[in-house]
């Protein structure tokens, strides 16, 4: 892909997505932490549904291990997997107390040594907490990287280098903190704001994506197909 179009690309989508907030509710970088911890095989809906409840009964390191697995459990049951998350959110909290002093570290050994914390979630808390060059690439950034052609890969690794690899340096440092912004646009509408540019290559638009035109000129579209890459893992 020729850097102009590559540029473009990325100029449309933060077009369209100019003013959302990340969907996951949070105000401090442990929340984060945790919002994007239980947001695993799980909507960002159901995420917020349960931090809602949580986070003002218990929103530190401090709070979360003092009720145990068995008292946050009942928070976490519009979560996913929510009674391995409970597990993983105690294990979580303990050990940010007992080896960082309760806050959030700064480095990626000691984030994905935490309990739950896994690449993906990493990249994100490096990113939106930390400032460093990094993505973040669930399932939906890698639907679009591949089906837009941004950055093709068989894998979420192959993916985040081709984007840290080629994305233009004005929106790397952007990238996570605008990738769930941008989640409620879906694959259709990413491709529709493609499929606006000259010379789209590959990229093919249905007729049942339609719905999506608006994002082309920097407005809004709800979308909800998603088509999920077979063998996905985070």
């Amino acid at each position: 892909m020729q850097p102009a179009r590559r540029r473009a690309i990325f100029r449309r989508l933060q077009a369209a997505i100019r003013g959302r907030r990340p969907s996951c509710l949070f105000s401090s970088p442990f929340e984060l932490l945790v919002a994007v911890m239980l947001s695993a095989h799980t909507t960002d809906r159901s995420v917020n549904a349960a931090t809602r409840k949580l986070f003002p009964v218990a929103h530190t390191p401090q709070a979360i291990a003092a009720l145990a697995v068995d008292g946050v459990r009942p928070y976490l049951k519009s979560v996913g997997l929510y009674n391995m998350k409970a597990k993983n959110l105690i294990g979580l909290a303990r050990q940010l107390i007992a080896q960082h002093a309760g806050k959030v570290p700064g480095d990626r050994a000691a984030l994905e040594a935490l309990p739950g914390v896994g690449r993906k979630t990493a990249n994100i808390i490096l990113n939106m907490v930390f400032g460093e060059a990094t993505i973040g690439v669930d399932t939906h950034i890698f639907r679009v990287a591949n089906r837009t052609g941004l950055a093709p890969g068989k894998t979420p690794l192959a993916v985040e280098e081709a984007l840290l690899a080629t994305t233009p340096r004005e929106y790397l440092k952007k990238c996570s903190s605008l990738a769930p912004a941008a989640r409620p646009l879906r694959l259709p509408c990413a491709q529709a704001l493609v499929s606006a540019l000259p010379d789209r290559g590959s990229v093919r638009i249905s007729a049942q994506n339609s719905a999506c035109s608006a994002a082309t000129s920097g407005g809004s579209a709800a979308c909800s197909r998603k088509t999920e890459p077979p063998g996905f893992r985070l």
